[in-house]
């Protein structure tokens, strides 16, 4: 399976994740001067090679109309979802790639919205408006068309610590914004003082990841330096990896076993319990017993933490006196929920990948929810979101 991996052991910005992925690339001479050429209005982006703690990487460099990236943050130009919507319709991008940069200045919109206690039409964003963070988006959203890997697993976020000068004042590390967009998302302070993950970086991070966790095993074909500006003890980076890993394989345990005196009720009550419990999957088969009485053979798939609390349930909510044990080995895509900004609300598919499979299927509830309340049916709701 075609893997990107991102260490983020020194956070990450938008302009961070950019380097580190065009250095993936094979002519990154080439792809600078598509970037260039789609005519960001005033911007002009160089790479150069930087060198922090010994270690040789690419930085991006962004100037607008001439004056370099945060150069003046407060006399920057501030931009609502409206003004981006415009500014990316006009760059001739690929339908996929405008969507994509959308969706991630989506995310940053519902995070300054609910900071400011504002609606998301208007939102008007600082430093994430300007045209430079414009640039760094876009390359990030053409960059991950470019590669085409089936997941991106990205590490812990290291956020850093202290306070940040920002346009709304001094405030704590990570900004709110941040830390609202990295909800859910495992994330770290330490010892480095300074943000470390900007809102842009956390919403690309967000939008693009599979998962977050360690590095899997994986046979590594390039490795990206993308190099911040400031200077810190520790390589201030992000660091890509880009290679085959193996299709997921995992060991689950099946606990199985027969009844013949339950109500269908009480078999739903239970698996219902089983599931709160931490059950991968569980299922009924109707089965002949003893003296040809019908039963019901329960099967429960969980892992071997969750055993014990699995066989609790099992004896305190069905009739059995006894539960077999079997130790399997399965074969599984790996799954990932994307969440979609729609104008009927969030809508999550869950996207399921490997074993040279690609699928995606929208979430009944969502979809359920929608056509409720858009009084159509619901193939007529899932077909509304086709192209999404």
């Amino acid at each position: 399976m075609r893997t990107l991996y991102l260490d983020c052991g020194m956070g990450a910005a938008g302009d961070m994740l950019a380097a580190a992925l065009l250095e993936l690339l094979p002519d990154s001479d080439a792809f600078i001067d598509r970037l260039n050429a789609l005519g960001i209005p005033g911007v002009e982006i160089k790479k150069e090679s930087s060198v922090k703690c010994g270690i040789t990487g690419t930085h991006i460099s962004v100037t607008v109309h001439g004056v370099e990236e945060g150069a003046d943050m407060h006399e920057h130009h501030h931009s609502g979802m409206e003004d981006i919507r415009h500014i990316i319709s006009k760059l001739a991008l690929p339908a996929k790639v405008e969507k994509d940069i959308s969706a991630v200045y989506g995310l940053i919109a519902e995070a300054e919205s609910h900071v400011h206690g504002v609606p998301v039409s208007q939102v008007h964003f600082h430093e994430v408006g300007t045209m430079d963070a414009i640039a760094d988006i876009t390359a990030v959203c053409l960059l991950m068309s470019e590669l085409s890997v089936n997941e991106v697993i990205v590490s812990p976020i290291h956020v850093g610590s202290g306070h940040v000068e920002c346009a709304h004042g001094i405030l704590p590390v990570p900004a709110p914004a941040t830390a609202y967009i990295l909800k859910d998302v495992p994330m770290y302070g330490g010892s480095v003082e300074g943000e470390l993950c900007t809102p842009t970086g956390a919403a690309l991070l967000k939008y693009f990841a599979t998962r977050f966790g360690d590095m899997p095993v994986m046979r590594a074909q390039a490795i990206g330096y993308g190099m911040g500006k400031k200077d810190f003890r520790a390589v201030n980076c992000v660091r890509a990896v880009l290679g085959e890993s193996e299709d997921k394989t995992d060991v689950v345990l099946e606990l199985s076993c027969n009844v013949d005196d339950m109500t269908a009720e009480a078999i739903s009550f239970a698996m219902e319990r089983l599931f709160e419990g931490g059950a991968y999957e569980v299922y009924t088969v109707p089965i002949g017993m003893k003296k040809s009485r019908p039963g019901t053979l329960i099967r429960v798939m969980c892992d071997e933490q969750n055993k014990e609390k699995i066989l609790h349930i099992l004896f305190k909510h069905t009739t059995t006196i006894g539960v077999r044990e079997t130790v399997m080995h399965r074969h599984i895509l790996e799954r990932n929920i994307e969440r979609i900004q729609t104008p009927y609300g969030e809508l999550r598919r869950k996207v399921s990948s490997g074993y040279g499979v690609l699928r995606s299927k929208y979430e009944y509830d969502d979809l359920s929810r929608i056509a409720k309340e858009e009084n159509i049916s619901l193939e007529e709701a899932r077909k509304r979101f086709e192209d999404c």
